[in-house]
């Protein structure tokens, strides 16, 4: 074998008995082809049942899309062995190394696509590399998909369940996370009892088991609660500081768009009141000193959702919430103001999945920042054609997979260094 051939072997990572047997340089085209043959008389073991030595039936021909070599595309073409068992009659096509079955990439071009894809848009993905878009998804769908079937969910014993949408005010998606590992580990469509169920089911597919299950964080919805009964009988619902605090935000924001009208100073005042004040900026201090002087209605609602939120961090204990919570309850009852009042009455309903939060501390702030990287990814894609599109780049994202094909860069420079 030529030298050169020998080093393009060597580059590609092939071995016995695969040899590189020509290389063909276009420059104009921008591409660099290798093809890649069989010593004659090779022999092989049956695909199928696995009985050795057996000879080469015929052979056909087939391509890959390789990493590139310097700025050019490479490419890699074969023909591809097919063996007649002499053992179980079966003729079956051979295996190659460097792709999996029915791929036309090889396995490295496909793990530097599952890790650009961890930081950038599909369709910007599939620019760079000059493919569709449809070949960069199916990639995704087999290495994602493939690396989640072998995760172990042995361990879960705290949730946290959340929504999203695939495109805007379209196609709920629910999200169960893993709170000890800070994983993504399941995510389907819809927000219903069934969809508890189905997680449940995936849990138990993955070594887990849904009544070892102890607590799950949540918002109010009346589905989740009555799904968690029933599929995870031993959780104890926790609805966290951020879901309640959420609530009061939109309580407090439906007294300011009712008031606005006869008070023009409540105008460009939203943000003032809904932020936590401690992250004020210097004008909403401003803003906000000089309408709570004005005693409006506003300013009441606002000093009632402070004083939630201030529940949570004042108190210590289950106990200390019971009585904090109580006070704040006959408060928001007597304020004449009607979304406090239908406020106060939804916690109260809810009020042991609130005292709950205080011996979980469970809080969904940490499932919040995962959902924000999964909203900062729709956002770049501009929307995903498909339910299953945007989950499998949540899994990819969030997932926290340990079977994924690791970055070919990377594994270079582990080699370097070592």
């Amino acid at each position: 074998m030529p030298a050169e051939h020998q080093l393009f072997t060597a580059a590609l990572g092939l071995q016995a008995p695969w040899q590189v047997s020509d290389v063909r340089f276009d420059p104009e085209a921008g591409r660099i082809d290798f093809d890649v043959q069989l010593p004659a008389g090779t022999r092989f073991c049956c695909p199928r049942c696995g009985v050795v030595d057996q000879p080469v039936y015929d052979t056909r021909e087939r391509s890959w899309r390789h990493l590139h070599f310097f700025q050019y595309q490479a490419f890699i073409h074969a023909r591809l062995p097919r063996v007649r068992c002499t053992e179980c009659g079966k003729t079956s096509q051979v295996a190659v190394p460097w792709a999996r079955p029915g791929s036309g990439f090889t396995q490295l071009f496909e793990a530097l696509v599952v890790a650009l894809c961890r930081e950038m848009p599909v369709n910007t993905v599939a620019a760079r590399f000059a493919v569709g878009d449809d070949a960069i998804w199916r990639i995704l769908e087999h290495d994602v998909h493939s690396a989640r079937d072998r995760a172990d969910f042995s361990q879960v014993r705290r949730i946290g369940v959340d929504e999203t949408a695939s495109r805007r005010g379209q196609h709920d998606i629910s999200l169960f996370h893993d709170f000890d590992e800070g994983r993504l580990l399941f995510a389907c469509a819809g927000r219903d009892q069934q969809t508890v169920a189905r997680f449940a089911e995936e849990l138990s597919a993955h070594g887990g088991d849904p009544e070892r299950v102890e607590a799950a964080c949540m918002d109010m919805s009346k589905a989740y609660i009555a799904g968690t009964g029933k599929h995870l009988p031993n959780a104890a619902i926790t609805f966290d500081a951020f879901h309640v605090i959420q609530l009061a935000n939109e309580a407090v924001d439906h007294v300011r768009r009712m008031e606005v009208k006869a008070e023009p100073a409540l105008k460009h005042s939203r943000w003032t009141w809904l932020r936590d004040k401690h992250a004020w900026s210097k004008r909403q201090m401003i803003q906000a000193h000089e309408l709570t002087r004005l005693r409006l209605k506003t300013a009441r609602a606002w000093r009632l959702k402070e004083t939630l939120r201030d529940l949570f961090r004042q108190a210590e204990n289950r106990e200390q919430a019971d009585a904090l919570f109580s006070s704040w309850y006959s408060w928001a009852r007597r304020s004449r103001l009607a979304p406090f009042k239908r406020l106060a009455a939804t916690l109260q309903r809810h009020r042991q999945g609130l005292l709950n939060a205080f011996d979980s501390r469970l809080s969904n702030g940490r499932v919040e920042g995962i959902n924000s990287l999964i909203q900062a990814a729709k956002a770049r894609a501009r929307g995903y054609r498909t339910t299953r599109s945007l989950a499998t780049i949540a899994y990819l994202i969030a997932g926290k997979l340990v079977h994924l094909p690791a970055s070919p860069y990377t594994q270079v420079r582990a080699k370097t260094a070592s």
